[in-house]
């Protein structure tokens, strides 16, 4: 299956079997002195092209346990979640499509006639929509650009001011798409805690210490854990950052408008370096691509500097889309609706899981957070019984084992029954459990 006599020989033809679904996703590599052997090749030429595979992001090094391919190698292979059929869906992380405003109502309200290049890439009015929402959660941004989504802004952010090597502080557990996104860029992750009201300061302030020179934190909704700045927290972490000024600052404020608790910022209107980065996908429809972006002058003049020389802009009827849903008081109000339906359901869930001495940790968003003794056991038990959930020794560094429950579509009544069976999956007694 390997071939090759260099370093980049190798590499390539790991790649190539990756690629082609001969090694998936979490396969183990051969160990370094056993594939030298088999290519004639010194331990010294394996080891470099196994550094350069784990700097793109496509395979693991795990210490003793060897070298294993990612979980989510940057290639066109499989790794989605599969449900089976018939298998209540908690895992794959998507908003109700119940709650979703009217697409067909929008279209109806915006002007296809134009189909014309854009000179600066975004619609003043969406702009103008944008840097409104923003002010009114005290928010103060210089700017705004439009992205192709949240994981597109916060790329092009940290590509604005970092370089490979560089070190980014990040949330453990955290989104494992956004740890995906970092490695192949060839920038080192940094750990931090977390506890309900988000990002623990001393624990930020240690990757900090230890050399970060950006910090990705999600102020709300919290994916998985479902933390949430409040406002004390939010003081404490931004006077924090203050003394730090050449760190660059980005919050993922992905769940804007269907969040369940307040927006608080840890960036002031003066600080350099900083952005906040705001999706669509959750509160509008996951297929709606766009997110926008406040920040400093000199972030966004680079943002959008790249961009125009890149793809250039996002679609003006995508944008249209959002300016039309945006300046719509009746799906200002269905979203306001949808907001209360997820907050009842998540917190449903809490309470009956606490009912039952199951640790359980969702303040915001569409996500409760468990932990658990051993994943994969409580993840097949709970298939066993018709429920899919999500294990997360992906979406994890350095913290404990837990598993992940999307409450997005979770009725009162389903609750009570998950509950019963997650307390019967982990093979406790009511009352003696404690995660």
């Amino acid at each position: 299956m390997f071939t090759g006599r260099t370093a980049v020989g190798i590499a390539a033809s790991v790649e190539a079997a990756i690629r082609g679904g001969h090694l998936g996703p979490g396969a183990q590599l051969p160990p370094i002195r056993a594939l030298a052997t088999s290519l004639a090749v010194s331990p010294m030429t394996v080891a470099s092209a196994y550094r350069e595979l784990s700097r793109r992001g496509l395979v693991v090094a795990a210490g003793r346990r060897g070298t294993r391919v990612a979980d989510r190698p940057p290639l066109p292979v499989r790794t989605r979640i599969l449900v089976p059929s018939g298998t209540r869906d908690l895992a794959t992380g998507n908003p109700d499509l119940e709650l979703l405003p009217s697409l067909a109502d929008a279209l109806d309200r915006i002007d296809t006639s134009r189909r014309l290049a854009l000179a600066e890439g975004k619609l003043p009015t969406l702009v103008e929509l944008a840097a409104s929402r923003f002010a009114a959660d005290g928010i103060e941004t210089s700017g705004v650009a439009v992205v192709g989504g949240a994981l597109d802004g916060i790329e092009r952010v940290l590509l604005a001011y970092l370089r490979p090597g560089d070190k980014v502080a990040v949330e453990d557990p955290g989104f494992v798409r956004a740890y995906d996104l970092l490695r192949p860029l060839g920038l080192d992750l940094e750990p931090f805690g977390l506890d309900d009201l988000g990002p623990r300061p001393e624990d930020l302030d240690g990757a900090l210490q230890r050399g970060a020179r950006a910090v990705i934190l999600t102020p709300r909704a919290q994916n998985p854990t479902g933390a949430a700045l409040d406002e004390n927290r939010a003081t404490e972490l931004r006077e924090m950052l203050a003394a730090r000024e050449d760190v660059l600052v980005i919050e993922d404020d992905h769940a804007d408008g269907v969040a369940g608790t307040p927006a608080f910022t840890v960036c002031d209107p003066g600080r350099p370096n900083w952005a906040t980065v705001r999706s669509v996908s959750k509160s509008l429809g996951p297929d709606l691509r766009l997110a926008v972006v406040a920040g400093d002058a000199t972030t966004l003049a680079r943002v959008e500097g790249r961009q125009l020389v890149g793809p250039g802009w996002i679609s003006p009827i995508l944008q249209q889309i959002v300016i039309a849903f945006w300046s719509d008081p009746a799906t200002l109000i269905r979203l306001a609706r949808a907001e209360r339906t997820y907050t009842e359901r998540r917190n449903r869930l809490v309470q009956e899981l606490t009912l039952r001495r199951l640790g359980a940790h969702g303040r915001s968003g569409l996500n409760v957070w468990i932990p658990v003794p051993d994943e994969p056991a409580v993840v097949a038990a709970l298939l066993q019984r018709g429920w899919a959930v999500t294990g997360l020794e992906r979406w994890r560094l350095h913290s404990e084992s837990a598993i992940r429950i999307t409450t997005a579509t979770l009725e009162p009544r389903e609750a009570v029954r998950l509950a019963d069976d997650l307390a019967a999956a982990l093979d406790v007694r009511t009352g003696t459990y404690s995660a």
